[in-house]
């Protein structure tokens, strides 16, 4: 049993207690009365609107099964359409669009305002990401190129055990092209370049043909350490973006290279999310207090890991901030050494036993996560906001803290993340809308009513971003009844699926946040595929979005050239001059149209072979398997899964919830069996548990299905999937975690 200390009318297990006033309150100057005060106020006045909300999706939902019931298949266009349309507005499901949509936050750092650049999603429980991805502000783009497949290992350029200097030399082009095409000279290029001086405040390079040159515009070289003669370094902008060429003779690379130049760093990720959701395995005030303890030492800069690597060990903090000497050679030029970062609090879903509290009617009840995330990771945002501007780790240098909330049906569960976001800076004394807000556009109520839920929280809106996973979970869970979903494969070419990727700029930019928030895209989940993803992800700076998920500091540097490429914010006044010309109504319409045909096929065109079935379900049952075994048994909330083909794919809950909810669907509507499934499951745990043989704490499946809880937990997934809140996996992966943790 967890021992627990009363306080108020909260029940707080002392763990949780003790990292609270021994630590965090001390080191915010918190008064721990006030603080246990108000918190034990904001918990009895928002605990019963939260589960009222959720109550409220449960109404919704079996409105739309109702609908679907009567009405099965897909929504043809013209009246049924239209009588769709009317019925989501009776129900609630759809609301007015507000006159008056602007955003007017305030106080937003250049990161997310100003600048385009990749965004880091990492999970917070793991210290050495999370000090990983808080320094992937600047990274190799040497060493991103030299280590992956975005150099091919075609005619003796593999990577090898040493160093291949035939390889070496096609990341030394690459590299040079970069700057040929971000920081052009008069003349020449800087491919076989012999040398780089700083003279009266200007950049000389001397060419292959031993001419000397300067930059075509002299205002992207902005500074260089060093001596001016001989620079161990020199800094350019361009798109916002810095990228700083090393110089050093000394080094096996540097030494190789006529003008001695022995890398070139990239500004890359400019901001990072630090996940307390999709990506964690967090069920209970142990795993809560290390979650909140890495969030607070990140904050204070304190944070430190233990690493070993190269059979060295060594002990890994935060960057310092980055200075140069000006291109005069007075003064200095000060530059962000980190990612600026977001914590993502918990969605209005689930509750946790680290706190329980009275009920109104006499019951005593879990906590909702998302009210005591709130309540602790702004807390912890005090020791960042109490920092001199001097400070040498700061984050925010606006005195705001970014909060990304996730899986928000609608603006009344915007608002009411704004409320409760209120309720915690007046029990901590801060000005209003401090704290800034994420909004993940990732339910299907959120993106048809886009507009809305920026004007609930119009104040704080910080950055929108699209989430085709859980977006695709959320439309399997919704039209559940409507018929058989269609293939995996097939939903990507989808109608709704274009539109609302769309529809998540266009009404980003409608409601202006241009030059005051990010508007993102989602990720990419194959992190040793970096060649396919500098062919694919360019797309995202060219549909107008200002930066873009990537799953490790790697891919951030090799992701940053896209924005090299692309002039985001120039890209966005265009386009927000094109939106603003197109009749608002009129696009409404027809955005709602395409956003609202969900993914489903009539029952008479369900008609795929055997073979295609089974494939579907071995796809599905592996990566189900494949995440929940590690999630369940160890605690590993996020991690690099093998797919069924042996592809490494960056799995969380997202990709849980359409897989689930996938053969949910085809099991409710006779796709396939039931004994099929569990033949299936069967089959292929044994395929994860070969994909696991390396992993010494791995406990097999297969031959112990009886036992295993992770394998009764990836069967619950399915075959109670049907009736899942909103197809949520969480009720149930929690549930199981408890149980192999008490045990």
């Amino acid at each position: 049993m967890t021992e627990r200390t009363t306080i108020h009318k909260l029940q707080v297990a002392n763990p949780l207690l003790s990292f609270i006033n021994d630590t965090l309150l001390p080191a915010t100057g918190v008064n721990p009365d006030k603080f246990w005060a108000g918190f034990d106020s904001i918990v009895a006045d928002l605990a019963p609107k939260n589960i009222a909300l959720l109550a409220e999706r449960d109404r919704i939902q079996t409105a739309m099964d109702q609908w679907h019931t009567a009405n099965p298949g897909p929504v043809p266009a013209g009246k049924a359409m239209k009588a769709y349309r009317k019925y989501l507005s009776q129900i609630g499901y759809l609301v007015p669009e507000p006159r008056n949509a602007q955003a007017t936050t305030a106080n937003v750092d250049a990161e997310l305002a100003k600048l385009a650049g990749p965004q880091l999603v990492v999970p917070i429980l793991n210290a050495r990401y999370a000090l990983n991805a808080a320094n992937a502000r600047w990274g190799s783009l040497y060493d991103a190129l030299y280590g992956t497949d975005a150099i091919s290992e075609a005619d003796g350029c593999e990577k090898g055990s040493g160093y291949n200097p035939k390889r070496g030399a096609k990341v030394i082009d690459y590299c040079r092209n970069v700057l040929d095409r971000t920081a052009p000279l008069k003349t020449g290029s800087h491919v076989g370049s012999k040398g780089y001086v700083v003279k009266a405040g200007k950049l000389v390079v001397t060419l292959s043909n031993g001419k000397n040159t300067t930059l075509a515009d002299a205002k992207q070289f902005v500074g260089y350490t060093g001596d001016a003669k001989a620079p161990a370094s020199v800094l350019f902008v361009h798109n916002g973006l810095h990228l700083d060429l090393q110089i050093n003779k000394s080094t096996a690379i540097g030494k190789t290279d006529p003008a001695g130049v022995s890398d070139l760093i990239a500004e890359s990720a400019l901001s990072t999310i630090l996940d307390l959701e999709d990506s964690v395995a967090a069920v209970d005030a142990d795993d809560k207090v290390l979650a909140y303890a890495n969030w607070l030492g990140i904050l204070q800069g304190t944070l430190s890991e233990e690493v070993q690597k190269g059979g060295k060990t060594f002990t890994r903090t935060m960057n310092g901030d980055r200075e140069y000497t000006k291109p005069t050679g007075k003064g200095t030029v000060k530059l962000h050494g980190r990612s600026l970062m977001f914590v993502r609090n918990v969605g209005h879903l689930m509750t946790n036993p680290a706190i329980l509290y009275k009920a109104a009617d006499g019951s005593t009840q879990e906590i909702p996560e998302g009210i005591l995330d709130a309540m602790v990771t702004v807390t912890c945002a005090l020791v960042d906001l109490q920092k001199k501007s001097s400070h040498p780790l700061r984050n925010s240098r606006t005195g705001s803290v970014y909060i990304v909330k996730p899986k928000m049906h609608g603006p009344s569960e915007v608002a009411f993340a704004d409320e409760l976001f209120g309720r915690v800076e007046k029990v901590l004394g801060m000005k209003p809308s401090t704290v800034k807000l994420g909004i993940m556009d990732e339910e299907r109520r959120t993106s048809a009513n886009l507009k809305a839920c920026i004007a609930a929280a119009k104040s704080r809106v910080a950055f929108i971003n699209t989430g085709f996973l859980d977006r695709t979970g959320d439309e399997m869970h919704t039209c559940m009844l409507a018929g058989p979903v269609m293939r995996k494969g097939d939903i990507k070419n989808s109608t709704w699926l274009g539109a609302y990727e769309k529809n998540n700029v266009n009404v980003g930019l409608a409601c202006g946040l241009r030059g005051r928030a990010q508007i993102g895209k989602g990720m990419w989940a194959m992190p040793d595929l970096m060649a396919d993803m500098l062919k694919a992800k360019i797309g995202h700076p060219l549909a107008g979005a200002n930066t873009a998920w990537v799953p490790s500091p790697t891919a951030a540097t090799l992701h940053a050239m896209h924005y090299h490429q692309v002039d985001v914010p120039a890209l966005q006044k265009q386009m927000e001059k094109a939106v603003a010309k197109q009749d608002a109504k009129a696009l409404r319409e027809d955005t709602l149209n395409a956003l609202l045909q969900f993914p489903v096929v009539s029952k008479d065109a369900a008609n795929w072979s055997a073979e295609d079935k089974q494939k579907e379900l071995d796809n599905n049952a592996q990566g189900i398997l494949g995440y929940v075994v590690r999630w369940v048994d160890q605690g590993v909330g996020c991690s690099k899964v093998p797919d069924i083909n042996g592809v490494g794919l960056m799995e969380d809950r997202a990709t849980l919830r359409i897989s689930s909810q996938h053969m949910a669907n085809w099991l409710h509507h006779g796709v396939v069996t039931e004994k099929q499934v569990k033949q299936t499951m069967e089959r292929m745990a044994a395929v994860v548990d070969a994909q696991n043989a390396g992993d010494a704490a791995y406990v097999k499946m297969a031959g112990n299905f009886a036992k295993s809880a992770a394998y009764k937990a990836a069967c619950d997934l399915v075959f109670k999937g049907k009736a899942q809140p909103s197809g949520y996996t969480e009720p149930l992966l929690h549930a199981w975690r408890l149980k192999v943790k008490a045990a």
